[in-house]
């Protein structure tokens, strides 16, 4: 009987434990328990492998950046010491100015009265010409002392060359303005003769005036015009004059006309 009580009383103790009921949540909080343990241990790993590692990268920065500071010092020395060496050279060569300087004045010091005299110009004096006396008289008062006889001289010489160019500008033929003429000599008709009416034309003839070369020229129906050249010289023959001559010959000539007029 007793045996019976205490199977029953385990039996009791099983039924109100609800352990087995909640299982999901007591394996999820091993889960848990064991992720954080090994998430520790990383962190710990990683925290003891990091101060291993940053001294490597210090030092590789520490290396780079003093490769880096070696140079420009190296770079800055090498132009430093060119800088030095051009102006040593500058020095010597002031001091080589300096020492000829020095030189010239000592020796410009030193004979002064050479340099004076060596710029002084002698100065000639002007040779006098000897008077002579006639009659023994020692008056002054006939003896030009400011060269009279020279001006006269001078003055004649002038002259002659003003009378030459005078008479060389004389002799020099004067420019004559001519004018070379074009002129249009139209007949009455077509039945007029062209050969005669030229003539006629060339018949007048006066001083400055000088006929060239002619061409007949067709105007219509038939009809030609006299194209004739001519050359006046402006002061003694005009256009008037030369239409006022060739207007007489009327039976074969009906009117002139001035084609082209050219100075030359």
């Amino acid at each position: 009987m007793p045996k019976k009580s205490t199977k029953m009383s385990g039996l009791q103790c099983l039924a109100t434990e609800n352990v087995w009921f909640d299982k999901q949540r007591y394996d999820d909080a091993e889960k848990c328990f064991y992720e954080g343990a090994n998430g520790t241990a990383a962190k710990a790993k990683t925290a003891v492998l990091q101060p291993k590692e940053a001294p490597q990268k210090r030092r590789h920065r520490n290396s780079s950046s003093h490769a880096a500071g070696d140079q420009e010092l190296v770079s800055r020395m090498k132009g430093m010491e060119l800088e030095n060496q051009t102006l040593h050279k500058v020095v010597e060569e002031m001091r080589a100015a300096l020492k000829k300087l020095e030189l010239r004045v000592a020796s410009l010091e030193k004979s002064p009265a050479a340099v004076t005299c060596a710029k002084a110009a002698p100065v000639k004096a002007a040779p006098v010409k000897p008077v002579k006396v006639e009659n023994g008289d020692d008056d002054d008062s006939d003896i030009d002392l400011f060269g009279s006889d020279d001006d006269e001289e001078a003055e004649r010489i002038k002259q002659e060359r003003l009378d030459a160019y005078a008479a060389k500008k004389s002799k020099k033929p004067a420019l004559i303005a001519k004018s070379s003429i074009l002129l249009d000599v139209k007949p009455w008709d077509d039945e007029t003769d062209m050969g005669k009416l030229e003539e006629c034309v060339r018949s007048v003839q006066m001083d400055g005036l000088l006929w060239g070369a002619s061409k007949l020229v067709p105007v219509g129906y038939g009809i030609k015009k006299l194209q004739i050249n001519c050359v006046v010289e402006d002061d003694k023959v005009g256009t008037d004059i030369l239409e006022e001559e060739l207007t007489k010959f009327e039976d074969y000539i009906q009117s002139i006309d001035v084609a082209a007029f050219n100075k030359i």
